[in-house]
């Protein structure tokens, strides 16, 4: 999902009550200073996408990994059961953004992208159509919807693969 839709909270309090590993690959390439260089225009790191794929493969090996990042269509279809693009209405989202400090291109480049389902479109190129599903995240309301409904889906998919 777009930055500021929620992916972190969902990503961490899912991990919290299913017993998985979380892993936010913005934080680990910053650990790891897994960048090719920088865009000033943007004002952000580019990701080595090859050398975050090595630092995480034996991790996502193991299974039982909530991966969070904004993008996917580098990251292996194997590695994945299920991705869940989180939407977030623009009044909502130009709000969080806005208060973490994004302006001018940036800001905007982003509400585009969340209007133009860019993501979304974006999962359903890299992996089977039916493993990708959008949620919405709006409100407190919507974050413990979906992760009741996700939480349903990992007991589901632990009865049918074990």
């Amino acid at each position: 999902g777009t930055p500021g839709v929620g992916k972190t909270t969902l990503g961490k309090e899912l991990a919290s009550r299913a017993g998985m590993t979380y892993i936010n690959v913005g934080d680990m390439a910053k650990e790891g200073e897994l960048y090719e260089g920088f865009d000033e225009e943007y004002d952000c790191p580019i990701l080595d996408e090859d050398r975050v794929i090595d630092e995480l493969e034996d991790k996502m090996s193991e299974g039982g990994v909530i991966v969070d990042y904004h993008g996917c269509d580098f990251f292996p279809e194997r590695w994945f059961h299920i991705v869940f693009v989180l939407r977030t209405e623009n009044s909502y989202l130009y709000d969080r953004l806005e208060s973490r400090g994004y302006k001018g291109k940036k800001l905007q480049d982003n509400i585009q992208c969340e209007i133009f389902q860019t993501l979304y479109e974006e999962a359903m190129l890299s992996y089977r159509e039916e493993i990708v599903h959008q949620l919405p995240s709006n409100t407190p309301e919507d974050l413990e919807r979906n992760l009741d409904q996700i939480m349903q889906w990992i007991e589901q998919w632990m009865k049918d693969n074990n």
